[in-house]
C-alpha cells in the first residue's frame, strides 16, 4: 500500500483486526447513495477515507429529506461515519492540481458520475493511472459505461423497475411494488465494495491499479438469481407472491391477533414440528399439505389454517410456542419497535456521535472480525471541508498556501 506514516496508528491488538484496511487510502468523490456506502465499508474496515465535495457541499448534505437542527439532512449521517471531508473545486486548473496530488498518495478512487463526466473532469481511471499506475479507480453507475442503457440517468427505483425487482414484489394481482429499501443502490455498493477489495489483492500480484465497475441495473438483476432460474428452466414468468417464497411453503407472513409473524417450516420436519406445536398433528397426512412441492400449490389453504390457528395470539406469543418447537419464527415489526429493541442497542449495530453539539445516532456495521464488530476509526461523519487543512498539510501545503486556495475559490471548508 502507499505509505501510511502521516495516518493514525492502533496499539489495541482488538481494534487492529477488526481494521484489516488501515493504511489504505481512498478518495471518495462520489454522492448520495450508492458510491458513498462503498467507501463507508472500505472506512469501517480501516481504510483512510477522503470525502472529496464540491464547494457547496456533496446533495446528500441538503436534499433527500428535512434539514436538521445541526444544519444538514440526517441521510448525510447514514452514508458518511468514518471519512474525512476537503471540499475542492475541481472544474479549476488548481483544483485538479490539488486533487491529483491526492491521488499520488491514494489506493482507490470512488466515483458515481454519469459516464463521461469523469473524463471531463479529467479524473477517470485512464486519467489518474498516469499520476499514479497503482491506482484502483471505482465507477458506479446507472446502467454501466457501454452498451444502449449506458446514457440513461439511473436511480434505484429505475433500476428496480427495469431488472424485473418490481415485477415480483408486493402482492399477487396487485400493482407492481417498489422493495422498501433500496436494494439496487446499496447492491451496487456493496458489490463495487467487493470489487475494490479483490482490485486490492490482485494488485499485489500484478504491481498495478485496474479499473472496477459496478450498476444500480446489474446489481438489481443479480438478486434475482432464482426468478431467472425458474424463467429458463420452466418457461413461467415469475410474478409476485407477497411474503411468499417461490419453493418453499410455509415460508410467509400469517397475520395473528395483533400483526403478522413469519414462519419458516421449509422442510418435512420442521413442518411437523409447527403442525406438533399447533395442535394439528392431522395436518402431516393431509394430501393437500404432505410435501412443500404440494403445500406449494395449496397455500391458500396453508394459510388459512395457521392463520386460523394463531388467530388467538399475539406475536410474542407465536414466536415463544414456535421457538419451543424449534420452528423458524420472527414478528414482522415497525421501524420503532426495531430501532428500540434490546438486542439492537446492546448489540453494538447503533453508533453514537456528536454533530455541532448534538447527540447523533446512526446504523453501524454488520461485520465482525475475530468477534469484534468493525467500527473503523470511530470518526462521525464530517463537516464540509472540515478536513481541508489537515488533509493537505499531510501532503506537504503550508498554511500560507491552503490561505491562498481558499480566497481564490479552489477550497472551501474551516479557516
Amino acid at each position: 500500500m502507499n505509505d501510511t506514516s502521516e495516518r493514525p496508528t492502533q496499539d489495541d491488538d482488538a481494534t487492529t483486526a477488526a481494521r484489516p484496511l488501515a493504511g489504505v487510502r481512498v478518495l471518495d468523490v462520489s454522492q448520495v447513495l450508492a458510491g458513498p456506502f462503498t467507501s463507508m465499508v472500505l472506512a469501517d474496515l480501516g481504510c483512510d477515507v477522503i470525502k472529496i465535495e464540491p464547494p457547496e457541499g456533496e446533495a446528500m448534505r441538503s436534499s433527500f429529506g428535512s434539514i436538521a437542527a445541526w444544519g444538514e439532512t440526517p441521510g448525510f449521517l447514514s452514508m458518511n461515519r468514518n471519512k474525512r471531508s476537503v471540499a475542492i473545486d475541481l472544474k479549476s486548473e488548481e483544483g485538479l492540481a490539488v486533487f491529483r496530488e491526492l491521488v499520488k498518495t491514494a489506493d482507490v478512487v470512488v466515483q458515481n458520475f454519469r459516464p463521461g463526466v469523469a473524463k471531463r473532469l479529467r479524473i477517470s481511471y485512464q486519467d489518474l493511472r498516469s499520476v499514479n499506475p497503482r491506482i484502483i479507480c471505482c465507477s458506479i453507475s446507472g446502467f454501466g459505461s457501454t452498451g444502449p442503457l449506458a446514457t440513461r440517468s439511473g436511480y434505484d427505483m429505475i433500476a428496480q423497475a427495469m431488472s424485473g425487482i418490481m415485477s415480483i414484489t408486493g402482492e399477487p394481482g396487485q400493482a407492481p411494488c417498489r422493495a422498501g429499501v433500496p436494494v439496487a443502490d446499496i447492491g451496487a455498493g456493496l458489490f463495487a465494495a467487493a470489487g475494490v477489495l479483490g482490485a486490492l489483492i490482485g494488485r499485489e500480484k500484478t504491481g498495478v491499479g485496474c479499473e472496477v465497475e459496478a450498476s444500480l441495473y446489474d446489481s438489481g438483476l443479480a438478486y434475482t438469481v432464482w426468478e431467472a432460474t425458474q424463467y429458463w428452466y420452466t418457461g413461467e414468468v415469475p410474478q409476485a407472491l407477497g411474503s411468499g417464497h417461490r419453493m418453499n411453503a410455509p415460508y410467509q407472513a400469517f397475520e395473528c391477533a395483533d400483526g403478522y409473524v413469519t414462519i419458516a417450516a421449509n422442510n418435512n420436519r420442521t413442518w411437523a414440528r409447527l403442525c406438533d406445536a399447533l395442535e394439528h398433528p392431522e395436518w402431516v397426512d393431509d394430501p393437500r399439505l404432505v410435501t412443500a412441492e404440494v403445500r406449494l400449490r395449496h397455500t391458500d389453504v396453508l394459510t388459512e389454517k395457521i392463520e386460523a390457528a394463531i388467530a388467538g395470539m399475539d406475536r410474542v406469543a407465536v414466536e415463544v410456542l414456535l421457538e419451543r418447537f424449534q420452528v423458524p419464527v420472527g414478528a414482522v415489526r415497525s421501524m420503532d419497535e426495531v430501532l428500540d429493541a434490546e438486542e439492537l442497542v446492546d448489540g453494538g449495530m447503533v453508533q453514537h456521535g456528536d454533530c455541532a453539539g448534538g447527540a447523533v445516532r446512526y446504523l453501524g456495521s454488520p461485520i465482525k472480525l475475530d468477534g469484534h464488530r468493525i467500527t473503523g476509526d470511530g470518526r462521525r461523519p464530517p463537516r464540509l471541508g472540515e478536513h481541508v487543512d489537515e488533509v493537505l498539510a499531510e501532503l506537504g501545503f503550508d498554511a500560507e498556501q491552503i490561505s491562498r486556495l481558499r480566497s481564490a475559490g479552489v477550497l472551501a471548508g474551516r479557516d
